[in-house]
């Protein structure tokens, strides 16, 4: 019996070793080339540089299963896009993910300050809506949210039906009206739009610009803000005004008939992309997040909380959870896109000719 257990002491022994030297290899080949983010120990930590708006959701819903899942620290710098991409620039910022819209996005890839992403990482792309895969090129990163920019107005108010860029041009919205200034993100749609209703079938600066000087004595207020438009709208200064949709609760709040439309020539692809920051350690990891991002899970949960119009086409909403938000490959498809590249090569000499033409 004693040599019995003498035996079974020393297998015990041995197996005991030999799990324990399973473990030292295991953990060896880890540390020699496994991707950050995706073992147990330190969490890697992941720099996100984002607007700060609801918080709450993406903390909760977006930001803390990814850290659990993938064992990291996700850490946020907060700001507007002109802020965050202009830390960037100053290489004052270890960010490795930044969210901008297509606008700043751009200006960052003309700067170079964007890694050229690896799609074959991303799989959650098949998913998304064509014009959100490639919105400034195959080489950067794609649209989490497609938002449209059209007209919203107090029916009340105006005392006509608005279906038309044209009838910004009506006569029933002298002093009724705001439009964005060329300065804002949606200023260059406008200008668009203004060549649109001019009649040109392609953009035309001479077109657009005489259009909106004719309007210039119907505006109360150019807005730099969203905050101006729905603050002059719920105390009666305006009537009415192109703005992006995902504010129009905020409009329906103040003034319950507001109603938003989305003309007939067709309203603007508002996009917000997500990018690599160059010279990020964390690659990979960045690139696993963006496919988080654009995951059905991840999309539905946003659209349903009202927080962003989804991009992923697998999901379905029903219509009283599509209201208020960008949804629907009919919408989407229809949506007139601008080529960024074209704008900011562009944009400064529409703001000198818009202080001299259009506002002077």
């Amino acid at each position: 019996m004693m040599k019995k257990r003498m035996i079974r002491s020393l297998l015990s022994v041995s197996l005991i070793g030999l799990a324990l030297s399973g473990c030292g290899q295991a953990g060896g080949n880890k540390e020699q080339g496994a991707a950050p983010g995706t073992g147990g120990g330190e969490p890697t930590k992941l720099v996100i540089s984002t607007w700060g708006f609801s918080e709450d959701f993406f903390k909760k819903e977006v930001y803390a299963p990814f850290e659990k899942e993938h064992n990291v620290k996700i850490v946020l710098e907060i700001g507007n896009n002109a802020e965050r991409l202009n830390k960037v620039k100053q290489g004052s910022s270890n960010v490795d993910l930044i969210y901008l819209s297509d606008y700043y996005a751009q200006q960052g890839i003309e700067a170079g300050l964007f890694e050229k992403i690896d799609r074959s990482r991303i799989p959650n792309l098949k998913d998304i809506y064509d014009i959100a895969k490639a919105p400034l090129g195959e080489d950067y990163g794609p649209a989490y949210t497609i938002g449209q920019f059209g007209i919203a107005y107090n029916p009340k108010a105006t005392g006509k039906e608005i279906k038309s860029w044209n009838d910004l041009w009506s006569p029933e919205l002298a002093k009724k009206l705001t439009l964005p200034n060329i300065t804002s993100t949606s200023g260059p749609m406008i200008l668009d739009a203004a060549s649109t209703a001019a009649g040109s079938s392609t953009f035309n600066e001479d077109q657009a610009f005489t259009k909106l000087k004719a309007l210039n004595k119907s505006v109360v207020k150019y807005y730099g803000q969203t905050s101006e438009f729905v603050n002059m709208f719920a105390q009666g200064e305006i009537a009415a005004g192109p703005i992006m949709e995902m504010y129009v609760k905020d409009l329906k709040a103040a003034v319950p008939d507001t109603k938003f439309v989305t003309p007939q020539e067709g309203a603007y692809a508002v996009m917000n992309t997500v990018n690599v920051v160059k010279g990020s350690k964390n690659k990979q990891l960045a690139e696993d997040f963006i496919n988080w991002h654009l995951s059905k899970e991840v999309q539905e949960k946003s659209a349903k909380s009202k927080i962003d119009s989804p991009v992923n086409t697998t999901l379905q909403l029903k219509p009283e959870e599509a209201q208020g938000i960008t949804y629907g490959a009919d919408v989407v498809n229809k949506l007139r896109k601008l080529d960024m590249k074209f704008v900011n090569q562009n944009l400064k000499g529409w703001i000198d000719r818009w202080n001299r033409e259009v506002t002077q």
